[in-house]
């Protein structure tokens, strides 16, 4: 059995980190960009084609990760390293700092491939602070709904007065896959039909301030 563990216990309380500055910066070439302070081994990719560093900040915060995003900072963070295949379970524990002006999605992919290249794909389960989850599929620049925004009571909406934990789990078994929040399944779909070889990580829409307390994958 693999285990990848980013950390095992929560701190009392989280630095703040500031957002990014929501001026408009200058346009980047592609789609491709490191966010500052990225921890070493780390990646990251903008949805928007024109997004340079400043739009996200990711950095390491004991326990985990710390993360805040501006108005174009919709994007994927990984370890090429991180990798799953067969039969596993990745899981990430996210704490919403405070609610977003609206309601913004974060949450774990699995199966990721050239994800620096034009060809990028992946599986992404998202939650957001109204107690909704997603679960959609990437492949270049379409995506491909697999759930729609559906709410359900696993998914906890944000707290006004503090952070608010969001366990997340991508269970892959032989013949189903099983997303899970908080302990329960909320959605389970034939292995079949879905990619689930390749990199896990973390994604992150824009707008938020999101501490990663841990990501983890076991496989057997």
């Amino acid at each position: 059995m693999t285990r990848i563990i980013a950390s095992l216990v929560l701190l009392a309380s989280f630095a703040a980190v500031p957002i990014a500055a929501q001026g408009d910066p200058p346009p980047a070439e592609h789609g491709a960009a490191t966010a500052p302070n990225m921890p070493e081994g780390w990646l990251s990719r903008f949805d928007r084609a024109n997004a340079t560093a400043d739009m996200a900040e990711f950095r390491a915060m004991e326990p985990g990760w710390h993360v805040t995003t501006g108005r174009a900072g919709s994007a994927i963070f990984w370890r090429p390293a991180t990798t799953a295949a067969g039969a596993y379970r990745a899981a990430t524990t996210i704490h919403l700092m405070k609610p977003a002006q609206h309601p913004e999605a974060f949450g774990l992919f699995v199966g990721g491939r050239d994800l620096e290249g034009e060809g990028h794909a992946y599986l992404y389960f998202l939650v957001r602070q109204n107690g909704q989850y997603l679960i959609k599929r990437r492949r270049g620049e379409e995506t491909e709904t697999v759930v729609d925004w559906t709410v359900h009571h696993a998914v906890p909406t944000a707290s006004a007065d503090g952070s608010t934990r969001y366990d997340l789990g991508v269970q892959v078994g032989e013949q189903e896959v099983e997303f899970i929040v908080n302990g329960q399944s909320v959605h389970t779909a034939p292995r079949s039909e879905l990619q689930t070889d390749g990199v896990v990580g973390l994604r992150v829409n824009h707008m938020l301030d999101v501490h990663v307390q841990e990501l983890e994958v076991t496989s057997d």
